[in-house]
């Protein structure tokens, strides 16, 4: 019998957690605007939830070069499945700031998770050079597919209402059902082959590549940064606040917003055969950028929706061919450090802007996150071509 490859449980692993994530983004602030707290207290949940998986990432980056990666993915599904329990039955702000501070609630959708270096790792052991950037865009096509499914799941709590569910009670049941995800996540990850961490991994987690990792961090955290301003939970809340948008309404759209994500991320690798990794990133990302500028100073719903769905089709390209390009300049004993390293300042400088936006929010000045968010990431993508626009991936040189 042919063997499964290790990379099919960790694509449907990724996918069982991206629909969790997709739909508890979008609920997560309407959960807690339903307990009764404010646009502020949303947006410190948030804050604390992102800075909570960079703790936790920090950890994995530490710890990760002399254990098996399978182990930590496994102890994150159990902390997936935990903290979706506890979102369902606790109320108290507190308890839920601690909930989320060391648990997986992710208001970014599963741009920001413990899981993603580690799954990176994996991934990138387990397929041929040539293969790398074709196998990262499928796995985040899996990703933002699934994520799409998650958005549209959101309309779950009010399809229930005809049928005497109340809205509150329905939106407990997603987090039941995203602990029952993080189980299902469990099992897959069970069935990835152990590995043992390289000798090399226990004496030096960053060796020759660490000043090239150093500055990527540096600027991947300018770019985490910006987008923590719209981070979905807090995009849902621009909607809600700004158009009056229903949670059948905003279902539909991150739905649509996902689909066409997930097939950027085909289209993104086949661009970079032809122009690029970074020329990629780039390019595909400044256009993002403007489009959502302009979705904010939109004066109609179906003009701002229509901005955000450009900037969807845009603005996730640069996922495959990040990471790609990280694990392509790195060398192989250095690529799990390298994938943690960088992802850990990217959670910590998302983890600042989440309660920025929420106080702007709240003191009603509702298109500012979004302008911040768009000229900063447009700052990123000059800088980071103006640095490595000539540091090329192997299969570009």
């Amino acid at each position: 019998m042919q063997r499964i490859h290790p990379a099919i449980f960790l694509f449907a692993a990724r996918a069982l957690r991206d629909m969790g994530d997709s739909f508890v983004a979008v609920l997560l602030p309407v959960y807690l605007l339903a307990l009764g707290y404010t646009p502020l207290q949303v947006g410190v949940i948030a804050t604390v939830s992102l800075l909570g998986s960079a703790l936790l990432t920090m950890c994995v980056g530490l710890l990760g070069a002399r254990h098996d990666h399978r182990q930590f993915l496994l102890a994150g599904a159990g902390l997936m499945i935990a903290t979706g329990v506890a979102f369902a039955v606790v109320h108290d702000y507190a308890l839920l700031l601690l909930v989320a501070l060391v648990g997986t609630i992710n208001p970014s959708a599963g741009s920001v998770s413990v899981f993603v270096p580690l799954e990176h790792a994996v991934l990138t052991r387990e397929v041929t050079e040539r293969e790398r950037t074709k196998m990262f865009a499928r796995y985040s096509f899996v990703g933002a597919f699934a994520g799409a499914a998650g958005g549209l799941a959101a309309a779950i709590p009010d399809l229930l209402a005809p049928v005497g569910v109340d809205r509150l009670a329905g939106i407990k049941a997603m987090f039941v059902l995203y602990a029952l995800l993080g189980l299902l996540g469990g099992l897959l990850y069970a069935c990835i082959p152990r590995r043992s961490a390289p000798a090399s991994a226990t004496a030096v987690a960053l060796g020759p590549s660490r000043h090239i990792v150093f500055r990527l961090a540096a600027l991947f955290s300018l770019d985490a940064f910006a987008g923590g301003f719209v981070v979905q939970s807090l995009l849902a809340l621009w909607l809600f606040g700004q158009f009056n948008l229903s949670l059948s309404q905003a279902g539909a759209f991150f739905f649509w917003s996902g689909v066409l994500s997930a097939f950027s991320f085909p289209v993104a690798a086949w661009l970079s055969r032809h122009i690029g990794l970074i020329n990629t990133m780039v390019f595909t990302h400044i256009p993002s950028s403007v489009a959502l500028m302009l979705a904010a100073l939109a004066p109609t719903l179906p003009l701002a929706l229509f901005f955000l769905l450009i900037r969807a089709a845009l603005s996730q390209m640069d996922v495959p061919t990040r990471s790609s390009y990280v694990m392509a300049v790195v060398t192989e004993a250095e690529r799990a450090a390298a994938a943690s390293f960088t992802s850990v300042p990217r959670s910590l400088a998302a983890s600042i802007s989440p309660v920025l936006a929420g106080a702007l929010f709240a003191a009603s000045f509702r298109a500012w996150p979004l302008l911040i968010c768009g000229t900063l990431k447009i700052v990123y993508d000059l800088l980071l071509l103006a640095q490595f626009r000539r540091l090329k991936p192997p299969e570009e040189r």
